[in-house]
């Protein structure tokens, strides 16, 4: 047993590593089945992925194989998978080395045969429906005369000429014309972006908006009638809200738009036709409706007349209106005299039977009871006045004993308050003097820190400030020149100097002023130099 395992037994076999056996695998297959058509079921399709790429599998009965479309072939593909679709796939077969699997990368895609199209058709039809989609509750009933018309179709086809034509022919109006392709891959996208733009444009804006829409197009294959089946097309056309006509194919034609639309035209002039009436019937409806309406009011004029008339002979005469009144007035006008005179006959008597009621001692007693009245008023009147005039002595009173009090009262409120002022008084200077001594102090540490750091402190130790001729100061040798004129700032003051070249007299010059007395080493600040001197 050890011999067998050993490193020594002879074999011809080729040792490979696993890369290499992986490619070797891939590169088999990819050659031997480098464009393939596999016809089976889509399984597993969830759309694309967020990097644009689509994942899912084919399947029969019996096996199933991974797939994949690339995100720039899955945006050109003219039939889009969808779960459950029969579909026959073109592409190549190729591994994915990193989990020993297998895959087809597909480059087009068509359903098995029509019989699939009706299938899928079939089964979005119904999905759709079971949204409420295709509810009659929400159709839009077409305007009766509307002002401009959008057609959403191709711009070079014969559609678009039979549809300007045939609203030429019975009704002019504003036509706006969105193109777009009505077959082939993008097809879908472009007429739901154009429906979707028509209901976009604002009513009051430069380009007019539409009062209906019409989706046309010519007749053609299952196939080529394709774009008008996808989903995102019959979503548009429901979520219209302008009406929408669906006119594509022929009478025999169905798409999935024509469920969502407003209204089904079997052809695209049956669409101009259910969009406009005919100018010349309605000039006719019009002219027949004015001549009725001419000839009932003429009747109606007739019969009122006639009426009038009627109502005219059935009035009564003004003698006859007026004769009972004027009856009425005679006989008043006739009693009025009687009546005057048994009214002042009645008047007279009244008079007479109050006149005899009264006496002359009637009117003293009634003259005595009115003096004593009186009299009992003003004694009333007397004593109120009295009672008021105590009161106001008494308060008059009052007030002149408050008013004895009250330079008593103020001499005693000035005293406190002239204490109280004479308190405050104290305490404002003693406030003032301490404020004062403050800011003194700090005055005085201030000035004694600018005084140790003021550069003229540094001048008193035997320093010297070096300045230009624009009084700015020098703080290196390589800054001037030969022949500059300079100011040479001292403790007590300044002496102007001309730069020169350093030799030997200038040194004995600096030794000498070394050795003199300091008296003469610097001028008297009473007497003026004699001469601009030299820096050496």
């Amino acid at each position: 047993m050890a011999n067998f395992f050993s490193d020594d037994s002879p074999t011809n076999l080729t040792e490979f590593t696993v890369s290499e056996l992986s490619g070797s695998i891939k590169r088999t297959i990819e050659s031997a089945f480098d464009h393939v058509r596999v016809r089976g079921e889509i399984s597993g399709y969830r759309g694309p992925h967020s990097s644009g790429h689509a994942y899912f599998s084919l399947k029969d009965d019996k096996s199933r194989i991974d797939a994949v479309i690339w995100k720039g072939t899955f945006s050109k593909l003219k039939y889009r998978p969808e779960e459950g679709m029969e579909v026959i796939a073109t592409g190549r077969v190729t591994t994915f080395p990193g989990s020993s699997k297998y895959q087809i990368v597909i480059e087009a895609l068509e359903p098995a045969g029509a019989g699939a199209l009706m299938a899928l058709i079939e089964e979005r039809k119904r999905r759709l429906a079971a949204e409420g989609l295709f509810d009659a509750a929400r159709k839009q009933l077409l305007p009766y005369m509307p002002k401009v018309i959008g057609v959403v179709t191709s711009p070079t086809g014969a559609v678009i000429r039979d549809i300007l034509h045939r609203i030429s022919d019975r009704f002019p109006v504003h036509v706006l014309v969105w193109p777009v392709k009505v077959q082939g891959e993008g097809c879908g996208e472009e007429v739901a972006n154009a429906i979707h733009g028509f209901n976009a444009i604002d009513p009051g804006g430069s380009i007019p908006r539409p009062d209906v829409l019409i989706v046309a197009r010519g007749g053609g294959s299952l196939e080529d009638l394709w774009g008008f089946n996808d989903e995102i097309v019959v979503r548009a056309a429901a979520e219209s809200a302008i009406p929408l006509i669906s006119a594509v194919g022929h009478e025999t034609d169905w798409t999935l738009i024509d469920y969502a639309a407003d209204v089904r035209a079997p052809t695209p002039t049956g669409a101009a036709e259910m969009a406009v009436p005919v100018k010349a019937d309605l000039e006719a409806q019009v002219a027949n409706l004015g001549a009725r309406l001419s000839g009932a009011c003429s009747r109606q004029m007739d019969n009122r007349r006639q009426g009038l008339r009627s109502l005219a002979r059935a009035l009564p005469s003004l003698d006859q209106l007026l004769a009972l009144p004027r009856r009425r007035f005679d006989e008043a006008a006739g009693g009025l005299g009687r009546s005057l005179e048994l009214n002042t006959m009645n008047k007279r008597r009244s008079f007479e039977r109050t006149a005899s009621r009264l006496s002359a001692d009637v009117l003293a007693r009634r003259i005595v009871e009115r003096r004593q009245r009186l009299n009992e008023r003003a004694s009333l009147a007397e004593r109120i006045v009295e009672r008021m005039v105590d009161r106001l002595r008494s308060r008059l009173g009052r007030c002149d004993a408050a008013l004895t009090a009250m330079p008593s009262r103020l001499q005693s409120q000035t005293g406190r308050a002239r204490d109280r002022l004479a308190g405050l008084v104290a305490r404002a200077d003693a406030a003032v003097t301490t404020e004062t001594r403050q800011r003194r102090h700090a005055i005085t540490a201030h000035d004694r820190m600018l005084q140790s750091l003021s550069y003229k402190n540094v001048l008193m130790r035997g320093y010297a400030v070096i300045r230009d001729a624009r009084d700015r100061p020098v703080s290196r040798a390589a800054a001037l020149t030969t022949g500059t004129a300079i100011a040479i700032e001292f403790a007590d003051g300044r002496v102007s100097a001309v730069t020169g070249e350093p030799g030997e007299a200038a040194a004995a010059s600096v030794s000498e002023a070394r050795t003199a007395p300091p008296s003469t080493r610097s001028p008297k600040k009473s007497e003026p130099p004699t001469g601009q001197g030299n820096l050496f």
